[in-house]
């Protein structure tokens, strides 16, 4: 396995934000030159932490499907997070496409995963890959090297309004809550630009409503994206895989009805680009 930690590096913009891959190695013995996909874990926390739950226990589900992993740990509050932590995320998949050939990624494969608040993350710089202050920032004169071909988001955090949760949007958008919440109210925000999407979200989660799921869905349906959803009746917040494997002290983590989720985005993994 290749596994190191990457400096993200934005130019005239401080981050600590680093990027931990979980690739597979290349053995002409084993795979002989292939190419696999690679997907980004952005791990929920609210923007006030990278949840552990929701990081390499992820990365080692990913690897298990065959694909290559990276977890991205992003910048988060007290920091000034507006735009940085889409400019970060942005970094990850234009160095993932442009060292390709030395990873053995496939370039048509790079897919972006958040939960909760990192879903946020996610299905926010699915909407934004395209905007010019993301090109400028990252010197990026073709925006196609920054796409992403696919998104996966567990109970992601969407809306700013009646479902919002006003933690993340606080520590995502500071003392510009009351310019950005419209802007960062990623139902409003869904275009053509957004790649195919795999959503799930439990019916008991408190934490973050299923309706911020619901509302995105909606918006895709409307615009044409291709789209998976699953609401699975039971399941409090932040489930990670569900199976256990990120398990944390008090109990969260495991829920058997969930965790077959992953075994549900597998061929959805497999079938892109649709």
């Amino acid at each position: 396995m290749i596994h190191q930690e990457i400096p993200v590096v934005l130019e005239k913009i401080r981050t600590e934000a680093k990027l931990y891959t979980y690739f597979w190695e290349n053995s002409k013995e084993l795979y002989d030159g292939r190419r696999r996909p690679v997907v980004i874990i952005c791990p929920g926390g609210a923007y006030r932490m990278t949840s552990d739950r929701e990081a390499e226990s992820l990365a080692i589900k990913f690897m298990e499907m065959g694909c290559h992993a990276a977890v991205l740990r992003y910048s988060v509050a007290p920091q000034k997070l507006w735009p940085k932590v889409f400019l970060e995320l942005g970094w990850c998949v234009k160095i993932l496409r442009e060292r390709a050939d030395e990873w053995y990624i496939e370039p048509d494969k790079i897919i972006v995963q958040g939960s909760s608040a990192g879903g946020h993350l996610a299905a926010g710089y699915s909407s934004f890959w395209k905007e010019e202050w993301m090109k400028s920032s990252l010197h990026v004169s073709d925006a196609e090297l920054l796409r992403p071909n696919g998104q996966i988001l567990s109970y992601p955090v969407i809306s700013s309004g009646e479902y919002g949760h006003r933690e993340s949007f606080c520590n995502l958008c500071g003392e510009k809550y009351d310019v950005l919440k419209e802007k960062v109210s990623l139902e409003k925000q869904v275009s053509d630009a957004v790649p195919p999407t795999f959503i799930w979200h439990t019916f008991e989660d408190t934490t973050v409503p299923a309706e911020n799921a619901m509302l995105y869905a909606r918006a895709l349906r409307e615009h044409g994206i291709v789209t998976e959803f699953h609401l699975f009746p039971k399941g409090a917040h932040g489930l990670g895989s569900a199976d256990g494997l990120g398990l944390s002290e008090d109990g969260r983590g495991f829920q058997k009805e969930c965790a077959v989720w992953m075994k549900l985005v597998r061929p959805w993994i497999e079938n892109l680009p649709f």
